[in-house]
């Protein structure tokens, strides 16, 4: 056969073709865009599914049906399945949401900052400074006048302590950074930060009252169950305002994975997007701090899992992923941790680490056999 006969069957071939067919592979990216959407419709309804599950779950098992005519509005079947689930499980529900995203963005902020993928709240020591300004607050309250002791001893007093704690030891791990370029002695300054500020720790407890170190332990452990409406309320103001300032940056955040210099060629004031990354992750690893304890693992795997399973770089993409994701497995560990059927309940760090441990190492692990 010619050449001129092989021609002219490709061009039958190609103007025989669908609409559909011809889209689809002049445009490369709308098989992507079509995984997203898809990708992003499963997380929202697992994450509706989850949330009537995570309310429907505890000591007292609750049918999903009352459960969700409870939250529309309508009648249970008893009426103490209605107290128990506007009053304890709707606010640790809502608690756990707002923990596992602003959890899940701190980390992505600062793996972005840093260009680091070990990097996050608990690694570099936020978690640790927000640690030490409640301990702070709680273990030292014996030693300040009655009318402060009073009002630190508060939801507003413990927030602003977890907050500036957080931000201060941000600013310095982010200030030495500036002077060694090596990301692994970034992260040793941040276990140094966090060692520091355990020494610090320990020397309270040491001179505390049993009720002081009762308070502070229980509160170390991670809990989402003891937390009220009003504290609801100020802990999704903050969570909200993190959000906000970590979206008005998920443009120049792909700026930044190239590199400071880069980034600055692109006309981007880099100081100042440092500044609002810095002030976004202290405000939202401060005050889940404060008002949830110390939780690991979710701001450090989570966007290792967005990244994994929409197989993209793009902050605008991996923003929304990542708060999905966060929330997601925030309530399957929550939902771990109550012990379905029995009284008792488990340590929420303790789930996260146990839960999500294995999930990263099978993930990276499939991720290399896929790339051989």
């Amino acid at each position: 056969m010619s050449s001129r006969h092989i021609l002219l069957k490709k061009a039958i071939a190609f103007f025989n073709k669908t609409p559909e067919q011809t889209t689809t592979q002049t445009n490369p990216n709308l098989q992507n865009k079509n995984r997203n959407i898809l990708l992003f419709s499963l997380l929202t309804l697992s994450l509706a599914l989850l949330l009537l599950l995570n309310i429907s779950l505890g000591s007292v098992s609750i049918p999903i049906k009352d459960v969700f005519h409870s939250l529309i509005g309508g009648n249970t079947s008893k009426e103490t399945w209605d107290y128990i689930i506007i009053n304890y499980r709707l606010p640790k529900t809502i608690a756990a949401i707002l923990v596992g995203m602003g959890l899940a963005i701190s980390g992505l902020l600062m793996q972005t900052l840093f260009r680091n993928p070990l990097a996050g709240p608990d690694v570099l020591g936020l978690s640790s400074g927000a640690s030490l300004g409640v301990a702070i607050i709680i273990l030292g309250a014996g030693f300040l006048p009655p009318f402060l002791a009073s009002f630190l001893l508060s939801s507003y007093g413990i927030i602003l302590a977890s907050s500036l704690g957080s931000f201060l030891v941000l600013l310095a791990v982010l200030s030495v950074s500036q002077r060694l370029r090596d990301t692994m002695a970034i992260l040793i300054v941040g276990l140094m930060f966090g060692s520091l500020t355990s020494a610090i720790v320990g020397t309270l407890t040491y001179f505390s009252s049993a009720e002081q170190l009762q308070k502070f332990t229980f509160w170390s452990l991670g809990n989402l169950g003891n937390l009220s409406w009003p504290s609801i309320v100020i802990l999704s103001i903050c969570t909200t305002i993190g959000l906000a300032l970590s979206l008005l940056k998920t443009k120049p955040l792909n700026a930044l994975l190239l590199g400071e210099n880069y980034a600055r060629s692109m006309g981007m004031n880099y100081k100042k997007t440092r500044l609002i990354i810095i002030l976004a992750t202290s405000i939202l690893t401060g005050s889940i701090t404060a008002f949830a304890g110390p939780i690991a693992f979710i701001g450090l795997a989570v966007p290792h899992i967005a990244k994994l399973v929409f197989q993209t770089s793009n902050h605008t993409i991996l923003f929304w992923s990542t708060l999905l994701l966060g929330a997601i497995i925030m309530l399957i560990c929550d939902s771990i941790s109550q012990l379905p059927g029995s009284d008792l309940t488990l340590p929420i760090n303790a789930v996260t680490s146990l839960f999500g441990a294995p999930i990263v190492i099978w993930l990276l692990l499939r991720k290399r056999k896929m790339m051989n």
